[in-house]
């Protein structure tokens, strides 16, 4: 291995992105990664150094591999990775929020523990195709945040769930491990969870911005673009603004990740199609009669089921074609007082 490719090693590049570089590099064009967007102009490291950059014909997203002609991106190497999520507003449009992750740390303050926004972007992170880790902030100023864990743990299905904290130190040194040289990890969550302050942990000095935390530990996010940080020791990680709306785009899939539990439920009920509403033999009812099923849990994943179904209908002529059908089914059975 050259020097060159031992110093983009240390970024992440190995023979998946040497190949894909091939199939699109242009004469003269080296590979870089994106390591800060400043929506008109982006920051690239070569290996070398780090330097500005524009794009041309291109929109590449923090963690991307690219080709570079002098200070121009002028191709995306293909991700092995991308997270995504629906634009804010009425547009259906997808915005990447980050390429090329190996590890989503969801973050969330251990003083506002919201077990359904965790199970929001525990899909988020398994559409993307990235290993998620959930860690709650914050320890040092919440009640009881051992009980926090284990309540998460519940709708985590599996995914690991770290307790931190920026003032006594707990934790840190297991996102750390998890951050291990090359390894590429992005932080989501809402605004104040304490992403920054958990990055400035890490790395052991100031680095991010952040506001001054209250008593009452709430705090706002002071990131405003999203940027890649080398870590001491060789991993990385993003740094994302906070999400104010964590909209799903496509992979219906990822929710069988998150809610296995209510599909190998769902296939025990007497008919295949069963809508889980009136139906006899209804084993998704049982469990929410016995208690076995947490409603709260179940409405989160039809929830969610129906934001990705929506996201396809606008993008699917078929799925929107079989709404249409279902829904002329339904007035017409109000009309005769039949039910379909």
């Amino acid at each position: 291995m050259s020097d060159f490719d031992s110093r983009l090693a240390l970024l992440g590049w190995d023979p998946y992105f040497d190949q894909k570089f091939k199939s699109i590099a242009e004469p003269d064009s080296v590979p870089a990664r994106v390591i800060a967007d400043f929506a008109a102009e982006y920051v690239i490291h070569d290996g070398a150094m780090a330097r500005r950059a524009t794009a041309r014909r291109v929109d590449p997203a923090v963690g991307d591999w690219v080709a570079v002609n002098g200070a121009v991106m002028s191709g995306i190497v293909e991700r092995r990775t991308v997270f995504s999520r629906k634009s804010a507003g009425v547009e259906t449009r997808e915005q990447v929020l980050a390429a090329n992750v190996d590890v989503a740390l969801l973050v969330a303050a251990a003083t506002d523990v919201n077990a359904r926004r965790i199970e929001r972007y525990l899909v988020i992170a398994w559409q993307s195709g990235a290993e998620p880790v959930v860690v709650l902030t914050k320890a040092d100023i919440a009640d009881a945040p051992d009980s926090m864990r284990i309540e998460i743990e519940s709708a985590a299905a599996g995914a690991p769930v770290i307790v931190t904290s920026a003032v006594t130190g707990e934790g840190i040194d297991k996102v750390t491990a998890i951050l291990r040289p090359a390894r590429t990890g992005v932080l989501l969550g809402p605004s104040g969870a304490g992403k920054s302050t958990l990055i400035n942990a890490i790395l052991g000095s100031e680095v991010m911005k952040t506001r001054d935390i209250h008593r009452s530990g709430e705090g706002r996010h002071m990131t405003s673009h999203r940027q890649l940080v080398q870590l001491p020791g060789g991993g990385m990680i993003i740094d994302t603004p906070g999400l104010r709306e964590a909209q799903l785009w496509e992979g219906e899939d990822a929710l069988g990740s998150i809610f296995e539990d209510i599909e190998a439920l769902a296939l025990r009920c007497r008919f295949y199609d069963c809508s889980h509403v009136t139906e006899p033999g209804c084993a998704i009812k049982a469990a929410l009669a016995d208690g076995t099923l947490e409603r709260g849990r179940f409405e989160s994943y039809r929830k969610l089921q129906r934001e990705l179904r929506a996201v396809a209908a606008r993008t699917d002529a078929r799925i929107r074609n079989e709404d249409r059908k279902k829904w002329k089914l339904i007035a017409k059975a109000n009309r005769s007082g039949v039910r379909p």
